[in-house]
C-alpha cells in the first residue's frame, strides 16, 4: 500500500471511531475550504496578475538573485 492510500485509510479509520463532534465539525471545515476558491480577487489584483504574466511571458523580469546582487552592492556603497 502507498503512502497516500495508507493515510486516507488512517483517516477515514480515526474519522469513524471519533465521538468528538467539534473534532468533527473542524475536519468539515477543513474539507468545505479545500474545496472552495482560496482567494477570491477583484478585477484590479486580476488585472494586476495577468499584467504580471505578460511581462514574464516577454521577459520583462530581472532574477532574484540578480536583484540581491545589485542590493549589496549599491548598500556597499552607501
Amino acid at each position: 500500500m502507498d503512502m497516500t492510500a495508507q493515510i486516507k485509510e488512517n483517516l477515514i479509520s480515526r474519522i469513524r471511531d471519533s465521538k468528538d463532534m467539534n473534532f468533527l465539525k473542524a475536519l468539515q471545515t477543513i474539507f468545505d475550504s479545500s474545496e472552495q476558491s482560496l482567494y477570491e480577487l477583484n478585477a484590479e489584483q486580476q488585472s494586476s496578475i495577468e499584467t504580471s504574466r505578460n511581462q514574464i511571458k516577454n521577459g520583462e523580469f530581472h532574477k532574484n538573485e540578480d536583484v540581491i546582487s545589485e542590493m549589496r552592492e549599491w548598500l556597499k556603497k552607501k
